[in-house]
């Protein structure tokens, strides 16, 4: 396991909320369902708000907002003075339980996450703040999303994308666990 340095940052307490967001789209208009180009987000972007400026029933105001773009995040968190932090500093964060900086070889930790990962994931979210708040204050870091990152594809694995003859296959699916340096830590 290779340890990395990370120079302090600061992280929002939680995710942002569809409330947020909401506010986001109205002073922003071209980030609203109706109005984002197709190259900054695909057909599922939003889809679970009833309309441009109305949440409905499946995105309560206090719930994460999800199927948002890694572009149109970006966009909201600069338009609030903020950036999306770095693979590394997620995972320093993330790595967190409620009682100690670093819970990445407890075993009751790790089993949690792993059950979470191994649950459907409602249609409807719970509010933010539904899931354990750990050493730094952070909660939801694990629990309800998926969360993007600035540097989100520099852990993907994928092939050349022109021609793809010597690509390989070893990147892709569960083969891609393979080289895996840590089994334990999955999550």
């Amino acid at each position: 396991r290779s340890r990395v340095s990370v120079k302090t940052f600061d992280m929002d307490e939680h995710a942002v909320t569809n409330a947020e967001y909401l506010a986001f789209v109205t002073a922003h208009p071209e980030w609203r369902k109706s109005q984002v180009k197709p190259l900054f987000a695909d057909t599922a972007y939003l889809h679970h708000w009833k309309g441009d400026l109305e949440l409905g029933p499946d995105a309560p105001p206090d719930s994460t907002v999800v199927y948002v773009s890694w572009f149109a995040a970006r966009a909201y968190l600069t338009s609030v003075g903020k950036r999306l932090p770095t693979v590394d500093q997620w995972e320093y964060a993330a790595a967190a339980s409620e009682t100690s900086r670093d819970a990445s070889r407890e075993p009751g930790f790790l089993e949690r996450l792993r059950l979470w990962y191994g649950r459907p994931t409602p249609s409807r979210l719970p509010a933010v703040g539904s899931s354990f708040r750990n050493i730094y204050g952070l909660q939801d870091l694990h629990g309800l999303i998926w969360e993007w990152t600035v540097d989100f594809n520099s852990s993907l694995v994928t092939g050349e994308s022109r021609a793809d003859s010597a690509l390989d296959r070893q990147l892709y699916c569960g083969s891609g666990a393979t080289g895996a340096s840590d089994f334990e830590d999955y999550a």
